[in-house]
């Protein structure tokens, strides 16, 4: 994402967060730019009867966050590290004057925002009219054209990660997966999923 150097020069700061401390929470302020340096995070939100739905998992060099940096809005979703984090965090100000002085870095962010922009889309439509097989197979083969596999593509998502992702029920996930491999939409190898 921004390369460190330029982060540093900036004064972004390193945090170290343990497996499972939230970074932060739906409703807070928006006050930091934020770019992992190592590990892995899920944004998510909770349903009224304390179901979770994922927004998303990011990972080492990617960033996380930014849409309310730039209307002034709280956090839409929490934050929480899946294993341990080291986190770069740059306050809002500072992030601004980076984007300013850096037109090259503004542009990749921006088009990294149009991405998710275009996934949110392609996710609202999929679980609002699509049955659990088209819901599915949209997501694995998003994450697949995100990896840029042209080959057997291993999916590194758990059962419980797909439900969370498309709202659908674990035991949906699993019956609709071997239905799908019936179908000889999707490969089964050792319990793991390929495309």
């Amino acid at each position: 994402m921004i390369p460190i150097a330029i982060l540093e020069k900036y004064q972004a700061t390193l945090k170290t967060y343990s497996k499972g401390q939230v970074v932060f929470r739906e409703n807070e302020e928006a006050l930091f730019y934020f770019q992992i340096k190592q590990g892995k995070l899920k944004m998510f939100n909770h349903s009224e009867d304390g179901k979770a739905f994922i927004q998303g998992f990011f990972e080492s060099g990617k960033s996380f966050g930014e849409p309310p940096l730039f209307q002034n809005s709280n956090y839409p979703a929490c934050a929480q590290c899946i294993t341990d984090c080291s986190i770069y965090m740059l306050p809002k100000d500072r992030f601004f004057e980076l984007l300013e002085n850096h037109p090259k870095v503004h542009l990749k962010l921006t088009k990294i925002l149009c991405k998710r922009m275009i996934y949110k889309a392609k996710i609202i439509q999929e679980l609002s009219i699509h049955p659990p097989e088209h819901r599915i197979l949209t997501l694995l083969n998003h994450f697949k054209e995100t990896a840029n596999s042209t080959e057997l593509y291993e999916v590194k998502l758990t059962r419980q990660q797909i439900s969370d992702l498309t709202g659908l029920r674990v035991e949906t996930i699993i019956r609709t997966i071997k239905q799908l491999e019936k179908d000889e939409k999707l490969i089964l190898k050792r319990h793991k999923v390929y495309l």
